[in-house]
């Protein structure tokens, strides 16, 4: 069955914007995501087994475009397991606005051609003792991303466990599941555990739900949005989400400025004060772009699109 098509891909897309265009009604599209530096590249070639995406060591990000990594589905061979990498929001050298733009643009694209997502991987590092601002940026806009529908299609996969540690890791993970987590558990979101030091049974073992799964795929709310209802990417839930999140970090900056500016006297103070500016006319850019135009805000006033 033809999918409804994406009225503003041309004018949303942009050179190097990463689709899926071979796909398959049999294949099982499975989003991989989450902030930089958890390990979702370093699942997607455990499942592949083999390196099919670069891996990053630090907090730098080496998935910068969407990226397919295409598996064969070890119960039936004639299926294809494609496993879609996506770069975080923290992302070490492209701004969070077009992050959001780069995956809602596959998400779209993959909607509109009728391409259904089996289920999605979020992914958390469980070697953070707290949940840090970006985290839970991320997590946010994730779930602005999905909806409350879609919930019960994601699999919450923790990394980066260690036997030294587990005990307290364990409590990380039920601090997750009873209080950050709980909203989405109680929509049907399952946990799961990877560990790479099991490769490659322990990705598979996460994926195990998603492909066992009958009740059927649900399309993502910004899907819904930006495809069906015809919105443009700042005028969806996620886009809301994003910024209001970078308008609070730039507002927090701009009074470390005022405070910086009162307190001047070392080159050092001089040169963050210098960096915090920087900061915030990075972030004001961001916000302008995710602003909706003025003339499609009017057409909404007045019931024109």
């Amino acid at each position: 069955m033809q999918g409804k098509k994406w009225k503003e891909r041309k004018n949303t897309m942009k050179d190097g914007d990463v689709i899926l265009k071979d796909g398959k009604p049999t294949d099982i599209i499975i989003p991989v995501m989450g902030p930089t530096g958890v390990g979702k590249s370093t699942f997607i070639n455990a499942a592949c087994g083999k390196v099919v995406t670069d891996v990053g060591h630090d907090l730098q990000s080496c998935t910068a475009h969407i990226q397919h990594a295409i598996c064969e589905y070890p119960s039936d061979p004639s299926r294809r397991v494609i496993l879609v990498d996506t770069p975080g929001f923290d992302d070490t050298y492209i701004d969070d606005s077009e992050i959001l733009r780069r995956i809602a643009v596959w998400l779209a694209s993959s909607y509109g051609d009728n391409m259904k997502l089996a289920g999605i991987l979020y992914f958390h590092d469980i070697s953070q003792t707290r949940m840090f601002g970006s985290s839970r940026q991320n997590l946010d806009v994730f779930r602005r991303l999905c909806g409350e529908d879609a919930e019960k299609n994601v699999i919450l996969v923790t990394t980066k466990w260690s036997k030294v540690h587990e005990k307290v890791e364990e409590s990380r993970e039920q601090e997750l599941k009873s209080h950050f987590w709980k909203d989405m558990i109680e929509n049907g979101s399952r946990v799961a555990r990877f560990h790479e030091s099991n490769l490659p049974g322990s990705a598979w073992d996460v994926l195990e739900p998603i492909l066992t799964n009958t009740a059927g795929a649900v399309a993502l709310r910004i899907q819904r949005e930006l495809v069906d209802l015809g919105r443009l990417i700042p005028e969806t839930d996620a886009g809301n989400a994003l910024r209001a999140s970078l308008k609070d970090l730039a507002d927090m900056h701009k009074k470390n400025i005022e405070f910086l500016k009162g307190n001047l006297g070392k080159d050092e103070q001089r040169q963050r004060l210098k960096e915090t500016e920087k900061q915030v006319y990075q972030l004001s850019k961001q916000i302008h772009e995710l602003r909706v135009p003025f003339g499609m805000r009017v057409k909404s006033w007045f019931g024109l699109r």
